[in-house]
């Protein structure tokens, strides 16, 4: 547990810790089956990711559509929305449904779902524009495309630490109130600088659900690069958050101290 360390007027030290981190959750715990909450918080996941996923597929799909040069010019300009906005679309909703769910489920919205109820979209839209599914752009290597998910999922990852550290809750009480607003913000831009790359996953129930649903050898190619990459982002992003920002407090003392 990380503690801010300050020097006492005869020199010696005290704890200035006024904040307290939530409890390790245990892996499995049984007794909480019987629970209306936990119930509560998957219905809550499951809607919010239902919804996520949904609004960002339609309108990667809008965009396939809009750049698809055998569709009717004035037709298709009508229909998508733009890299700029494929970012808009994921940023906002991350922010919007973080907002509506964080206090009840936590707001992770990242289960390896399929959104199979999704398939209200046009069929010959979904199966002509991919369904969706990420896949590594023409001209990029797996390497290059393994980084930018490293590198997007990290942004994001220290950025949901950073706005929910409960250190900083304590002693800045708008932010429980603003954490959704950089957490979608980082979504927004992570997706701007990594689109023409791979799609940007940075979510695995993002790039799983529509490589399911859409289920062919096109949307599987290099599904591996879309797990692999967000799993080390976010486990860099751990570790930086927790034993380099938050313990340095606890071994090299408060910079105020100095």
């Amino acid at each position: 547990m990380a503690k801010d360390i300050e020097a006492a007027p005869q020199g010696g030290e005290f704890s200035t810790k006024d904040y307290s981190d939530p409890p390790p959750a245990p892996i499995v715990d049984f007794e909480e089956l019987t629970k209306w909450s936990l119930y509560r918080a998957v219905i809550a996941e499951f809607v919010a990711t239902l919804l996520f996923l949904y609004i960002t597929v339609a309108t990667v799909i809008g965009y396939k559509h809009q750049s698809d040069p055998t569709v009717n010019t004035t037709d298709a300009a009508c229909s998508g929305v733009g890299i700029l906005g494929i970012a808009w679309a994921f940023g906002g909703m991350i922010f919007v449904l973080v907002y509506c769910t964080a206090g009840v489920s936590g707001g992770h919205i990242n289960p390896a779902v399929t959104f199979g109820l999704v398939k209200g979209f046009q069929s010959s839209y979904y199966v002509r524009y991919g369904g969706g599914a990420n896949e590594l752009s023409a001209g990029y290597s797996k390497g290059t495309g393994l980084a930018a998910e490293i590198i997007g999922t990290f942004v994001l990852v220290y950025t949901v630490f950073s706005a929910t550290d409960p250190k900083r809750n304590a002693r800045d009480s708008h932010i429980p109130v603003l954490a959704p607003l950089p957490i979608g913000f980082a979504v927004f831009m992570v997706h701007l600088a990594t689109i023409p790359i791979t799609g940007t996953g940075i979510n695995p129930a993002r790039s799983l659900g529509a490589a399911v649903i859409y289920n062919t050898d096109k949307a599987w190619d290099d599904q591996w690069i879309f797990w692999v990459g967000p799993l080390i982002g976010a486990a860099i992003a751990a570790a930086y958050h927790q034993y380099v920002l938050r313990a340095s407090a606890a071994k090299l003392g408060s910079y105020r101290s100095n």
